[in-house]
């Protein structure tokens, strides 16, 4: 009975095949594992996405920091920078004016004299002698002067009175002329003979410094020698004869005439002077003349200025080098030296940072060299901002922090002395030139 009820539940079932329903809930299953795993590997390639971009973010460096200025137009004066020597302004050959031995040397070689001072004594005794001679004559022609007044007085009284001829008033009045004559004659001679005997001490023609004696004591010399005794020299002021070349020369006066260039308010040019090593010399000297011809084989004009010279650095046949203002020129652009770089071809060329932050670079002509800076004549514009440090961080095209650059704080990093990098640049430039 039992397994009669059994079989009629199994009868009653529903008739859906067994093997489907597993189907249906297998499916059901994977579906639901497909949506999981897919899930997990979504997740995943988001945090793989983002970290990699966080990585990018943090392998990514910031824009590097350079140093600019920004160029403006200004009033820059025309330096030239050009070779010169030392020369005295006055300058004298002491040589003897009468004959005779040396007896003394008075003067210190290598001193300072002064106008008038003695510097050698020639032996006197010949010309004393001249002189008591001279003064003789002069007595003697004094006597016949006093009677040859005496007589033609008294040929004079005849005549008035008719007693003489005319004749012996005429021989009277020859004698005394002839005699007055004598007596001048006489003069000048005693007049020579004190001279040779006041040119028996050699004086200093000019005040300077003296050189070295050429002859000693004991030695015999005459007026007609070629040697010099010595040599006097005039060092306060001195001159310094400089060369400047005939077509800069031109190429300045038609740049002022054509109003490119200014001259300077003095309406002469001002001269600085450098010694052979670079140091500048204090005294500021002025320009005098320059040449009216221009030397046929090297075609330089020759320039004269004088400076003060109260210290006496300045010895003549000195090399030196002449900083010359002729001119200022108006609207000028000038960059540090070490901003300008130059290519394998020598290009001149700086770096230039643009609206957009962003390194352009750009050509240049430079012009000439004015203190620690180039003055640009091509190439740049009022307002670029110029690169000046930072060079090795950056390259054409690449997005730069700028900052403002100085000479003190660039001077201060790069030299704990103070003294920039500059100096070197404008000796070398010097060198080159």
């Amino acid at each position: 009975m039992f397994g009669s009820q059994v079989r009629r539940s199994a009868s009653h079932a529903p008739s859906f095949p067994l093997n489907v329903h597993l189907g249906s809930r297998i499916m059901l299953t994977s579906k639901n594992a497909f949506r999981a795993v897919s899930a997990i590997f979504v997740s995943l390639a988001l945090a793989a996405c983002s970290d990699a971009d966080s990585a990018q973010e943090r392998s990514t460096p910031p824009p590097p920091k350079v140093s600019v200025v920004q160029v403006d137009r200004e009033r820059i004066p025309v330096l030239n920078e050009l070779p010169g020597r030392i020369a005295p302004t006055r300058i004298a050959e002491v040589r003897p004016q009468v004959s005779g031995v040396i007896l003394e040397r008075v003067f210190t070689q290598g001193s300072l004299v002064e106008k008038g001072d003695v510097l050698y004594r020639i032996d006197p005794r010949p010309f004393e002698v001249q002189v008591q001679s001279a003064e003789a004559t002069l007595q003697r022609a004094k006597a016949v002067q006093k009677q040859a007044q005496q007589d033609a007085d008294r040929q004079r009284s005849l005549a008035e009175r008719g007693v003489n001829s005319r004749q012996q008033l005429d021989s009277s009045l020859a004698a005394l002329a002839q005699a007055n004559a004598e007596v001048a004659i006489a003069e000048a001679g005693l007049a020579s003979a004190q001279l040779n005997l006041q040119y028996s001490e050699v004086t200093a023609p000019i005040s300077g410094k003296i050189g070295r004696a050429n002859v000693t004591e004991g030695a015999l010399v005459s007026s007609t020698m070629q040697q010099a005794l010595t040599t006097i020299r005039q060092l306060d002021p001195v001159y310094a004869d400089f060369t400047q070349s005939a077509n800069e020369l031109l190429a300045l006066r038609r740049a002022l005439e054509a109003g490119e260039l200014s001259t300077v308010a003095s309406g002469e040019a001002r001269l600085r002077l450098l010694y052979d090593d670079g140091t500048p010399y204090p005294q500021h000297g002025r320009l005098l003349f320059e040449e009216a011809t221009v030397d046929e084989s090297t075609g330089q004009i020759t320039l004269r200025g004088e400076f003060p010279n109260p210290d006496g650095n300045l010895l003549p046949g000195m090399y030196v080098r002449v900083q010359i203002e002729q001119g200022i020129q108006e609207k000028a652009i000038a960059v540090p030296q070490q901003a300008v770089q130059r290519n394998a071809s020598g290009t001149a060329q700086v770096y230039v940072v643009n609206g957009e932050n962003v390194v352009e670079l750009r050509p240049v002509q430079v012009a000439r060299a004015f203190e620690d800076r180039w003055v640009i004549g091509e190439g740049l514009e009022e307002g670029d901002r110029v690169i000046v440090e930072g060079f090795q961080k950056i390259a054409p095209g690449a997005t730069v922090v700028p900052e403002p650059w100085s000479l003190a704080s660039a001077n201060d990093a790069t030299d704990p002395h103070g003294k920039g990098d500059t100096a070197l640049a404008k000796s070398s430039d010097r060198a080159a030139d």
